[in-house]
């Protein structure tokens, strides 16, 4: 036997041991304690569900699940760290839509979503709600359209900042309708929802459970959801795409990844816990009254998800020309 076929079968050996124990490791997972990067401050929406799945998790698994709050350059921060984290299962990261379109919009970046991660499981999505301010004279979707094409470029809109989810709404809004509304970028949800309700801007999108009590008392005029569904919490208010913007969808959604590498057998079972938590009806019915819809999905089914929406903002992005902040 040559020294050249050792090598190769001593090669071929030690390859198999390392899978070998690969899938030994992820027989015993998890027997430590799991960190989950969140690229959100805390006290938002990703943050509250996190906490939430993660202290359920922490029951099924029998390990606890420490949250990282990574904020920063529009979730690039977080998730940057995340991509370098060790392929084993103990590093896990949160992601939104709000990625997908970072994708697009933020070129230099050194991680690449469907490159340096593997999806894990989606938690849910939600509707946004779009609103006007009482002033504006046109009291439905249609109007509203007419309205900004007769004053092009007099309108505006609020949004939370660019690449925001309420950004990308109100940009997708203007895309299909053909319509020219100017985007006024908050630091924050906060400063554009006040100069919604004081009449600073026109119009706005955020979230269903935030506006439902202003859109009640008459605050500001709820024009249409942006899902593919009414809103359990505003049936009266008709979608977007009911409303007169055929093929409207823009929904808020969270979702788990794990860096690229983690093993199948771990991947899978985060997602069958994952699964069964987010499909319990006692967290089904306290998700949905917080108009968050949970979402059953396999990885491959997440995936596909994750790689749509990648796809719908980076054409939105290029068609309008958005640039960062």
């Amino acid at each position: 036997m040559s020294l050249r076929t050792r090598a190769a079968i001593c090669a071929t050996i030690a390859a198999l041991m390392l899978a070998g124990a690969t899938i030994a490791h992820a027989d015993d997972y998890p027997t430590r304690p799991i960190h989950v990067i969140v690229p959100f401050g805390a006290g938002g929406p990703t943050d509250i569900f996190t906490r939430a799945l993660t202290e359920e998790l922490r029951k099924s698994l029998g390990q606890p699940f420490v949250m990282e709050n990574r904020p920063g350059a529009g979730t690039v921060i977080g998730t940057e760290l995340a991509a370098k984290a060790a392929p084993d299962g103990y590093t896990l990261l949160m992601v939104s839509a709000t990625q997908t379109v970072n994708e697009t919009l933020i070129a230099n970046k050194q991680y690449r979503l469907m490159r340096d991660f593997v999806p894990v499981a989606q938690l849910f999505h939600s509707e946004l709600v779009m609103v006007l301010h009482p002033s504006v004279p046109a009291n439905n979707v249609k109007e509203f359209i007419a309205l900004a094409k007769q004053k092009p470029g007099q309108l505006n809109y609020a949004s939370s900042g660019v690449g925001s989810n309420y950004h990308m709404a109100g940009e997708l809004f203007k895309n299909l309708t053909g319509t020219d509304i100017v985007h006024v970028p908050y630091r924050g949800s906060s400063g554009a929802r006040t100069d919604i309700l004081g009449g600073q801007v026109q119009m706005m999108f955020d979230s269903i459970p935030t506006m439902a009590p202003f859109i009640e008392a008459g605050k500001v005029k709820a024009m249409g959801t942006s899902g593919r569904a009414q809103s359990v919490a505003l049936p009266s208010v008709p979608t977007l795409d009911q409303a007169g913007v055929p093929g409207y969808e823009a929904t808020i959604w969270i979702g788990m990844v794990a860096p690229k590498g983690t093993p199948q057998p771990i991947v899978d079972l985060l997602n069958r816990e994952i699964n069964k938590i987010i499909t319990r009806p006692e967290i089904k019915e306290s998700w949905e009254k917080q108009d968050a819809k949970p979402d059953a999905m396999t990885p491959t089914q997440f995936g596909a998800h994750i790689e749509s929406e990648i796809a719908k903002w980076a054409k939105l992005i290029k068609a309008n020309n958005i640039k960062p902040q």
